[in-house]
């Protein structure tokens, strides 16, 4: 595969779990940049008209600049790769040890999310360059 230089992360605008997690990525300091850009828009619809739109509603999506895509777990995993804090975790997670961990949280966060989710357009504008709340931004 070759290298990765950039990613772009679908998320849920919808769902408030989906909402803070992009407030946090957007936080981090990352080594590969990392775009963030609501699933079905109309900008993830232009950006790649070939995916299943619908579906990047139900699931995480990080689609990686030369094309390849990750879902679910894979794109957890992606998502914690291009952070330069939790890349050592990525790899730890992407093995057989630490698989069953991610798929975990992954399961969790999924139960959540549709237990939480709206179906409102309150955050369908907001991409990866809106303001992050002071209230979202952790500091230790």
């Amino acid at each position: 595969m070759a290298a990765v230089r950039e990613l772009t992360v679908l998320y849920d605008a919808n769902c408030p779990l989906c909402v803070h997690i992009r407030h946090w990525l957007h936080t981090q300091h990352k080594l590969v940049p990392i775009a963030l850009v609501p699933a079905a828009s109309f900008e993830a619809q232009r950006r790649f008209p070939d995916l299943d739109h619908a579906s990047t509603l139900r699931e995480v999506t990080v689609v990686g600049d030369r094309g390849h895509v990750w879902t679910g777990t894979d794109a957890f995993i992606m998502c914690l790769w291009a952070l330069s804090e939790h890349r050592p975790r990525a790899n730890w997670l992407s093995t057989p040890a630490g698989r069953p961990f991610a798929k975990a949280a992954m399961f969790a966060a999924s139960r959540w999310r549709q237990a939480v989710r709206s179906d409102g357009p309150e955050e369908q504008a907001c991409d990866d360059r809106c303001s992050v709340p002071d209230r979202l931004i952790h500091r230790d």
